[in-house]
């Protein structure tokens, strides 16, 4: 499928960003500079930048322009419904050591499809809310063939474009379907540790996993909230 022109300058920009060729904090090129350099009208550099934007990889500073995010913003685990942006109900969050290999969970391992003693490629993270205390604490999980074909995965450093984006490119694969099972239980004595709760305490698990377009697992998020800060809200018809 042939890539957009604004698709094609939003990628140039998130590669020029992850290259530090513009730092957290810098103002990116205006839309009407965006305009002359790739020769094509303002509306579609714009809308260029409204990728970035929703992606969480650029804000809006008055009297300023758009500017690379400070802090790195990420949603929590799931409710990631089609047409929604990364920046929409993101927080910002600290990066838990560094990538690893590790065996999952038996419940992370079955949604994965992973054979016991598998391992698998495990990114950690913990969301802030306002006053920098943690959130939830979520740990993804990506299978072997996805860990090893997309290598920044396994970087400390953060991947501007954005996970799914750079799987997507390395792998041609992309989500299609999420399954979000959510359940209820004790914190373990590492997970009370990073949400700052005491041990025992009381958490909600959301499991979310995500399948590509050929139903097979992309990666499987595991995010633990404490019972405190958790709320699901469901809109429908009736």
């Amino acid at each position: 499928m042939a890539v957009l022109k604004y698709e094609e300058i939003a990628e140039s920009l998130r590669t020029r960003i992850a290259a530090g060729e513009y730092a957290p904090g810098e103002v990116i090129p205006s839309g009407r500079d965006l305009a002359e350099q790739w020769g094509v009208s303002r509306a579609t550099a714009i809308k260029a930048v409204d990728v970035l934007r929703n992606d969480g990889v650029v804000v809006a500073k008055q009297g300023t322009g758009f500017v690379v995010t400070e802090t790195p913003v990420a949603r929590p685990a799931g409710a990631r419904r089609a047409g929604s942006a990364r920046i929409l109900g993101g927080m910002p969050f600290l990066r838990i050591g560094a990538p690893d290999w590790s065996e999952p969970s038996g419940r992370v391992a079955a949604a994965l499809g992973l054979a016991p003693g598998i391992l698998a490629l495990r990114r950690i993270r913990v969301l802030q809310l306002p006053d920098g205390s943690a959130n939830s604490s979520v740990e993804a999980w990506f299978p072997p063939e996805i860990g090893e074909a997309a290598p920044r995965l396994s970087d400390t450093t953060p991947i501007a474009e954005g996970t799914t984006r750079y799987v997507r490119r390395q792998t041609g694969r992309f989500p299609v379907e999420g399954v979000d099972i959510t359940t209820v239980r004790l914190a373990t004595e590492v997970e009370a540790e990073r949400l700052g709760v005491d041990a025992g305490s009381a958490v909600a698990v959301l499991l979310h996993t995500a399948h590509d377009q050929e139903g097979r697992p992309l990666v499987c998020e595991e995010g633990v909230t404490p019972a405190s800060l958790f709320e699901q809200v469901d809109t429908y018809a009736m």
